[in-house]
């Protein structure tokens, strides 16, 4: 962008900061039991203070609290927030579309700050009030030039009192691969070439190295217990069905169907094909494996589809299974 162009973009994007997100956002659930329960068991909590009603009593406290990392989950919105469009009365979601409009199309969460101010308990009703607090001058990232975006959360109760509030910052950036490509993909004076994102590579330890280096190979194996002769993935040192600690592997036919699938629309991973369609692959015999599913439109995707895997080079530095419609 020329400079002209530069400050009336940054003049358009600071307009935004001041303004509430949109309307205040009351949760859709009153705080409940069954969340509080659910959200203990998938963190492991066990702090008797969520779950038990006489310890908790005997703490001094009315009955089981929730936990404070939900403070914000209570005023969610779901599935509507992400596929808010612009115009759609959501000034965030209309910022994010001004940035990127003008190539900023990358973005990662940075950092968050978050006050409590007293402990929630079922029966309770959050209310979230948003505001895009500040945007900061351009900024060279390791990532891409971009800015922060810092918004603030109050959250109140029922009766309209404070109970914590939140600090959210956001970094808005233009990768480093589209500023090389803008340029016609000639480095500046002696500035080192900058590299195309390609996906983010797994690690390989002792446990998985193995697998990995066959994939290098072209080929999808399967780990076997010696003892018992079941097949399990992904690859881990003991049998969870006889804890032998003896394995071997079998290659396999990369056939099978899809058993479940969800599509990544929003955002766009640089390095990432847009849509992506990652998928869990019931595979022919018998162990399930999570792999992109490609080649059709993701509307024709279906549980239960026959899919034949390849095993492929899917950017520069990696290679993968995907799996076709068979």
């Amino acid at each position: 962008m020329t400079p002209e162009d530069t400050q009336a973009f940054e003049a358009r994007i600071r307009a935004y900061v001041g303004r509430e997100m949109g309307p205040p956002r009351r949760g859709h659930d009153d705080v409940n039991h069954a969340m509080i329960r659910h959200w203990a068991e998938v963190t492991g909590d066990g702090n008797p203070l969520y779950t038990d009603e006489k310890f908790a009593h005997a703490s001094g406290r009315k009955g089981i609290i929730a936990p404070p990392t939900m403070l914000a989950i209570w005023a969610m919105e779901g599935y509507p927030m992400a596929f808010a469009q612009s115009g759609s009365g959501n000034a965030q979601r209309e910022l994010h579309n001004v940035f990127e409009e003008h190539g900023y199309t990358g973005v990662l969460g940075t950092n968050t700050i978050t006050e409590f101010y007293r402990e929630l308990q079922p029966g309770d009703q959050v209310t979230a009030h948003t505001v895009i607090d500040s945007i900061s001058d351009r900024k060279k990232t390791g990532r891409g030039v971009g800015y922060f975006i810092e918004t603030v959360t109050k959250f109140t109760d029922q009766h309209g009192e404070p109970v914590g509030r939140q600090v959210f910052r956001t970094l808005r950036f233009a990768p480093n691969a589209e500023a090389l490509a803008a340029s016609g993909g000639a480095p500046a004076g002696d500035a080192a070439p900058l590299e195309v994102p390609t996906r983010i590579q797994s690690p390989r330890g002792h446990d998985n190295a193995w697998w990995w280096e066959a994939i290098d190979q072209g080929k999808l194996l399967i780990q076997r217990c010696k003892g018992c002769g079941t097949l399990r993935h992904p690859p881990r040192p003991m049998c969870g069905n006889c804890q032998s600690l003896e394995w071997d592997s079998v290659e396999s036919s990369l056939e099978g169907e899809v058993y479940s699938y969800t599509e990544v629309s929003y955002p766009k991973f640089p390095g990432y094909p847009s849509p992506l369609l990652c998928g869990l692959i019931q595979l022919r015999e018998g162990t399930r494996l999570v792999a992109n599913i490609v080649g059709c439109d993701p509307a024709d995707v279906r549980i239960g589809m026959k899919v034949k895997g390849r095993v492929e080079r899917v950017d520069a530095k990696t290679v993968l299974p995907n799996f076709y419609p068979a």
